[in-house]
């Protein structure tokens, strides 16, 4: 029942990181859209804000929840604060080149972390 709780939070985390990606490398093409559709609040810093954290709660409390108890195996985990740190780089270095390209990296990274976990979950015999 453990293994299917920490699965189930490692495609939440795939979806909430796949969704901050696709979110951080479309915004700059569509963001003049945005207020004909009211959606500029995709737009606000605070949104962003919110969505890196939402995926690394969900990212570290699953993958050290199943590292710990499952499969004993750091990739994954490595994976994931690879992806945190391109994200961290992208959106707080303050240099605008680097934002289109690192975050939606970063992101694509995140839910790579959690797709090995889920594959390292369902391979483990024990």
């Amino acid at each position: 029942m453990k293994t299917i709780k920490a699965l189930n939070l490692d495609k939440i985390g795939i979806t909430a990181s796949t969704a901050c990606a696709i979110h951080c490398a479309l915004l700059p093409f569509v963001l003049t859209l945005l207020p004909f559709l009211g959606l500029e609040f995709l737009a606000h810093p605070a949104i962003e804000i919110s969505m890196i954290l939402l995926s690394l709660i969900i990212g570290a409390w699953s993958l050290s929840k199943s590292y710990r108890k499952i499969h004993h195996q750091i990739l994954p985990i490595i994976i994931l604060i690879l992806g945190f740190a391109l994200i961290f780089i992208g959106h707080f270095s303050g240099i605008e080149i680097l934002e289109p390209i690192f975050i939606p990296a970063g992101g694509l990274a995140i839910a790579c972390a959690h797709f090995w976990n889920i594959r390292l979950s369902k391979s483990c015999t024990h």
